[in-house]
């Protein structure tokens, strides 16, 4: 009697599964994602030497930046005039000024200004760029203390 039951379980389970169908459709549909292109952007302080009172000497600094964009991603990095800029970026103590000058190259040839880019294509991982800075010499600088800008740098891509 079990065989008999097992046996009609079977037929019955097998007569389900095969069942015959008259027809059937078909639809497709798309499966995607939009890639786009992150970056960031990193500045380190750009820190002069010390000075004493009275007439300036020439003093170089430098600053990295360091931006991490997508890889194959153009970017271009700008910097901005600085917060104390009248004609010329300055650092100042509140009420005097120091002028100073950023250029894109070691040998302080190629200023880069507001108006100057410097482009480039993201690696997928960090990429370092100098800012290369001068305080000429020749200036007064009369009081002590310490003077100051802030300068924005800004990647795009």
């Amino acid at each position: 009697m079990q065989t008999r039951r097992l046996s009609l379980a079977i037929a019955i389970a097998a007569a389900l599964t095969s069942q015959a169908w008259a027809d059937s459709k078909s639809s497709s549909f798309q499966v995607g994602v939009q890639v786009v292109a992150t970056c960031s952007i990193a500045a380190a302080d750009m820190t002069f030497n010390t000075m004493t009172t009275g007439t300036t000497g020439v003093s170089d600094a430098e600053s990295q930046l360091t931006v991490n964009c997508s890889e194959n991603a153009p970017y271009a990095i700008a910097l901005s005039n600085g917060g104390s800029y009248s004609g010329g970026r300055r650092l100042t103590d509140g009420t005097k000024f120091i002028n100073y000058f950023l250029y894109k190259d070691p040998t302080r040839a190629q200023s880069w200004d507001a108006a100057n880019t410097l482009s480039f294509v993201g690696s997928g991982a960090a990429q370092s760029h100098t800012v290369y800075g001068r305080i000429p010499s020749g200036q007064s600088v009369p009081n002590m203390g310490r003077y100051t800008d802030t300068v924005v740098a800004t990647v795009s891509y």
